[in-house]
C-alpha cells in the first residue's frame, strides 16, 4: 500500500511540475515577445531616423542656391586667371618689365588694403580722428 501511495504522490507531483513549467514557459514567451516587439520598434525608428538624415543631406548637396554661390566664385577666379594669362601673352612690354609692374601693383594694392583696414580699425575703436 505504501508503494501505491508513493506512486500517486510522485505522479501528482510530476503533473504539478509539468503544469507549472507550461505556465512558466507561456509567461516567458509573452515577456520575450514583448521585448522583441520593443526592440523591433526601436530598430525601425532608428533606421527611419537615419534614412531621414541621409535624405536631408543629399537634398542639401543638390540645392541650386548653395551651388550657385560656389559656382560664381569659381567663375570669377577662372575669369581673373584667364585675364591675367591673356594680358601676359599680349602685353607690349617684355616679361621682366611686366613682372616688375605686376609686383609693384601688388605691393600698391596690399598697401592700400592695409591702410584701409588700419583706418577702419582706428574708427571702430574710437582712437582715430
Amino acid at each position: 500500500m505504501n508503494m501505491k501511495k508513493f506512486l500517486k504522490v510522485a505522479l501528482g507531483t510530476s503533473l504539478f511540475i509539468l503544469d507549472q513549467s507550461d505556465r512558466a514557459r507561456k509567461s516567458v514567451r509573452e515577456r520575450v515577445g514583448d521585448h522583441v516587439d520593443d526592440l523591433r520598434t526601436v530598430a525601425q525608428n532608428t533606421l527611419q531616423a537615419a534614412a531621414d538624415r541621409v535624405t536631408r543631406a543629399s537634398k542639401s548637396f543638390r540645392t541650386k542656391e548653395d551651388h550657385r554661390a560656389v559656382w560664381n566664385v569659381l567663375r570669377f577666379a577662372a575669369g581673373v586667371g584667364i585675364g591675367v594669362g591673356v594680358g601676359l601673352l599680349v602685353a607690349p612690354a617684355t616679361g621682366e618689365e611686366t613682372r616688375t609692374k605686376l609686383a609693384e601693383k601688388a605691393q600698391e594694392l596690399g598697401g592700400n588694403v592695409r591702410q584701409h583696414f588700419a583706418s577702419s580699425n582706428l574708427r571702430a575703436t574710437g582712437t582715430g580722428g
